[in-house]
């Protein structure tokens, strides 16, 4: 009896109040590690979600690269050889293809002019389509078997007969420049310069195309 019985209720009603407001924190400390773990469970899933979108596109991927067809390289599409919805086996032919960065042309020298000729000698190049250009180029190969042998073979007349296979190319560069103009199979004339120090003649030096 030493405090009056209001100030006795008031205190333990603070107290129950206490008690009830630590209750209350208790609860919503265990919702908010329920909510915590859900949000966990939902990042997880999310992450499974994730990883299943990322291997359908790598499989669609993989579908797409099987469906399409690439070229080894760039060129020119000339014809189309299998038409649409044709089954085609393994290494079927689809379209012909030709490679506009590597061209030349083929000409045949005879025995004298061919064993004068070197791997990389000046070619001058004059298309029966534009005969006003002219186009330089290199001899990149030489056939070492005669084109052309008489089925007897006995003397020196008979040996200048031999003709052989010469292919002179025409840089890549300038194939690139005037890609859009690049034909394939257009006949013409080829100038050799078996002399290297020789110069070339006046109808051979005007509009050289570069």
């Amino acid at each position: 009896n030493t405090v009056s019985q209001q100030v006795l209720d008031n205190d333990r009603a603070a107290e129950q109040s206490a008690k009830a407001a630590v209750a209350a924190a208790q609860a919503q400390l265990a919702a908010s590690e329920a909510a915590i773990n859900a949000a966990r469970a939902q990042v997880v899933d999310a992450k499974s979600a994730v990883d299943a979108a990322q291997a359908a596109i790598e499989s669609i991927d993989a579908d797409i690269g099987d469906a399409t067809l690439a070229s080894p390289r760039d060129g020119r599409i000339q014809f189309r050889v299998a038409e649409p919805g044709e089954v085609l086996a393994g290494g079927g032919r689809v379209l012909n293809l030709v490679d506009l960065g590597d061209v030349y042309m083929t000409f045949f020298l005879s025995t004298a002019q061919a064993g004068r000729v070197a791997i990389g000698s000046d070619v001058r190049l004059v298309l029966d389509a534009a005969p006003q250009y002219i186009i330089p180029a290199k001899v990149t190969f030489v056939a070492d078997v005669a084109q052309f042998t008489p089925k007897t073979v006995e003397t020196e007349e008979e040996r200048l007969k031999l003709m052989f296979r010469i292919k002179a190319h025409i840089a890549p560069e300038l194939l690139r420049k005037y890609i859009q103009q690049v034909k394939t199979g257009l006949p013409g004339v080829a100038y050799v310069r078996l002399d290297p120090q020789a110069e070339w003649p006046a109808s051979l030096k005007g509009k050289l195309v570069q």
